[in-house]
């Protein structure tokens, strides 16, 4: 299939981008730096683009047949819109060219529900102030994405992951339309659900709706991924 993917260039983006080549699928990478993407292949056309230009986004969806976007934000003090931005270009872009799939990234904690079997000191302090204090902002543009993809109608998913960190290889990892119990979610999996969904065995599913996926094995230590994630 034709997919075209948003943040090609990020963590998770290239691993995507690397996934759906290996599948054999044709990939359209969109980054603000093409000169520094890694990845190469005949199946492979990396254009550059932001998703803050609406001309641009809408040159990469023509002829698609499934948009993937791994874009995503730093934790800061500074507004974020990025997530909101992205997805009205993105969206309009696809109506204007008939596209109807579309697989985007958010995270777990936007179910609104605390998350299942946790202790109370991760419940009451740590994902609360990761939430409301270090990442408010960026929280607060994807839940601005999110409405805007519910008033849409295209044939959107939303993944939600938990905390992310690196592993080398998919693992057996889990998906739910609720909160799931864990705290991480490797890139390799997120990515492999993102193409499940987009043009997978998962395309017709969970149309119009959020999706948890939780990595169960490998995981890291809650002070690792802090680290690196949030104060990295």
């Amino acid at each position: 299939m034709k997919i075209v993917i948003f943040g090609a260039n990020g963590p998770t983006g290239l691993l995507a981008t690397a996934q759906a080549l290996a599948e054999g699928h044709s990939v359209t990478a969109v980054t603000r730096r093409p000169g520094a993407f890694p990845l190469s292949g005949p199946r492979l056309h990396v254009v550059r683009a932001d998703v803050r230009d609406p001309d641009a986004v809408a040159r990469a969806v023509a002829g698609q047949e499934a948009v993937v976007s791994t874009l995503g934000a730093p934790y800061g003090r500074a507004p974020v819109t990025v997530y909101a931005d992205g997805a009205t270009h993105i969206v309009k872009a696809m109506t204007g060219h008939g596209v109807r799939r579309l697989v985007c990234v958010t995270s777990t904690v936007l179910f609104g529900v605390p998350a299942p079997g946790e202790s109370l000191l991760f419940r009451k302090v740590l994902e609360p102030f990761i939430t409301g204090f270090l990442g408010r902002t960026v929280y607060d543009d994807m839940r601005r994405m999110e409405a805007l993809l519910a008033d849409s109608d295209r044939d959107w998913t939303v993944i939600r992951p938990a905390g992310l960190f690196d592993a080398s290889v998919v693992s057996d990892y889990q998906l739910a339309e609720t909160r799931l119990p864990g705290r991480y979610t490797a890139r390799a999996d997120l990515a492999h659900a993102l193409l499940r969904h987009a043009v997978g065995d998962l395309s017709g599913r969970h149309l119009r709706t959020f999706v948890d996926v939780r990595t169960t094995e490998g995981v890291p230590g809650l002070l690792d991924v802090l680290r690196k994630e949030a104060f990295g």
